[in-house]
């Protein structure tokens, strides 16, 4: 038999069972690589239960490594339950029961729900996919980020007093900090003194911190359609009624605006005023002035993120207004953070609102959480106060300049309109002119992450839209997926 019959006889599944290309480049083994996937494949119910794996030949003459690289992978996924070894006949997956399954894997997930739902693009989004597959992402890349700053700050720390690494912290958090905050709050003409600064454990926290306070079950929250999908879940748990404002690109429908607060008298309005996501589009001044005129005439407060400010460079240079700057923190409460520019895993935001409103919210932290780690606080404290971090997210910027028209044009190459365009931010809020909860579905097949615009409204009505983010999209792969599956998807539509 020659060697392309043989190769047409090799198990169907031999294409699912390892990443199309293995990377001796990469942080991790060509092991642990081979492994990672096949365990997601596997959880992503992409490899059935009963499937035959490649043999360790086939395997390491398709993949170019060694039989024993496929040998030692092999015998970790059997002793991780994912596969089990047939004398004679080879390698197989493994029949898991649904309690072996929760128990065993992180990412024991339903990746392909009958709907897809908030909770899927969260669940999918931690399966820590390589940046070049995860478009759909709301985080740069690793390598985009300085990894040796955050290290610095923690080897410095870790040299201190080592009390100061086996205690509490303070419940409004790191008193250096707040006060660094203090002088970056007032670049953007907002003035806060550091008993007004609250620090959270991000900005979910933050959101979540509010919510409780101002909200009872029944209550209604407004929020920008579209907008931040993981709030909208985090509010239904509390029984809040989450109701959309539709947002145009120099922020929301007034008329609309007006009308919703008249109807629901709602507690809060939550609202990205600059580069909001999912389009990094920006409030102009005179929707901030006019936003702030309802809340007051209907005492709403106004809950104002601002996550992405450091990626906008500032009003000199385009125009940016926050609510926070017209109302100095009286009906406006002000959070920001820096899980988007300095390290997600540290987990390092703030609140920033009248003195006993922030004396409410930590206290109410406190009894909830004690206090946020001290640690990266202190960490965080170190980067800001020695001038490390107006160059870092200078770099920042910059990278994502030099990505996001390229990007663009190519989006628009394979059929994807982007009507919606800024000139900041690391989103872009793109029309694929088909269901994106379906493309998602085919793309996650394909190893994949795609953010679908069902996600980001309340009512996840299917949507045309999803959200791209420029600086996970430097490989082609993506974009060939894209391109094939749209094309199919009007075509059949048209017949």
């Amino acid at each position: 038999m020659t060697n392309t019959a043989r190769s047409r006889k090799a198990p169907a599944e031999l294409s699912l069972a390892a990443p199309q290309v293995l990377s001796r480049q990469a942080g991790e083994s060509l092991v642990d690589q081979i492994v990672r996937s096949v365990e997601s494949r596997v959880d992503d119910k992409l490899l059935r239960s009963g499937a035959r794996m490649p043999s360790i030949r086939q395997f390491a003459e398709t993949h170019g490594v060694s039989r024993f690289t496929v040998v030692e992978a092999y015998d970790r996924l059997v002793a991780k339950g994912y596969l089990e070894s047939r004398r004679g006949s080879g390698f197989y997956v493994r029949e898991r029961s649904p309690m072996a399954v929760a128990g065993n894997s992180p990412r024991a997930i339903d990746a392909l729900p009958q709907q897809l739902d908030v909770v899927w693009l969260v669940r999918n989004m931690f399966r820590q996919h390589p940046p070049e597959k995860m478009p759909g992402s709301g985080l740069l890349p690793s390598d985009w980020l300085d990894g040796e700053l955050i290290a610095n700050g923690l080897r410095a720390i870790s040299r201190q007093h080592q009390n100061l690494l086996l205690q509490y912290g303070n419940p409004q958090g790191f008193l250096p900090l707040r006060q660094q905050l203090q002088l970056k709050l007032a670049e953007l003409e907002i003035a806060a003194m550091p008993d007004q600064i609250v620090t959270t454990s991000g900005i979910t926290q933050g959101l979540d911190l509010i919510a409780r306070h101002f909200t009872q079950p029944g209550d209604t929250i407004l929020v920008d359609d579209p907008a931040w999908f993981l709030m909208f879940g985090s509010f239904a748990t509390l029984g809040a009624k989450v109701v959309g404002v539709p947002r145009l690109p120099d922020g929301p429908g007034i008329a609309k605006l007006a009308e919703l607060v008249a109807a629901h008298k709602p507690k809060l309005y939550v609202i990205n005023s600059v580069l909001h996501n999912p389009t990094s589009t920006s409030l102009s001044a005179a929707k901030a002035f006019q936003i702030l005129k309802i809340a007051e005439q209907h005492d709403v407060t106004i809950v104002e993120d601002d996550i992405y400010c450091d990626l906008h460079p500032g009003s000199a240079v385009q125009p940016a207004t926050r609510i926070a700057a017209l109302d100095q923190l009286n009906r406006v409460i002000y959070l920001g953070g820096f899980s988007k520019t300095l390290a997600a895993n540290l987990r390092v935001g703030f609140i920033a609102t009248s003195e006993e409103m922030a004396k409410r919210l930590s206290d109410r932290k406190m009894l909830t959480t004690l206090t946020t780690s001290d640690l990266g606080e202190r960490i965080v404290y170190k980067i800001l106060s020695e001038g490390h971090y107006r160059k870092h997210v200078d770099r920042l910027r910059g990278k994502l300049d030099a990505v996001r028209d390229k990007t663009i044009k190519q989006l628009e190459r394979v059929g994807i309109k982007v009507d919606i365009t800024a000139p900041a931010g690391m989103f872009v809020w793109a029309d694929a002119g088909c269901d994106t909860n379906v493309l998602a579905e085919k793309a996650l097949q394909e190893g994949y992450l795609l953010a679908p615009g069902s996600l980001f409204s309340p009512s996840q009505l299917p949507s045309t839209r999803m959200r791209i983010n420029v600086a996970n999209m430097a490989q082609g792969g993506v974009l060939r997926i894209l391109e094939r599956h749209i094309d199919e998807m009007t075509s059949s539509s048209s017949r």
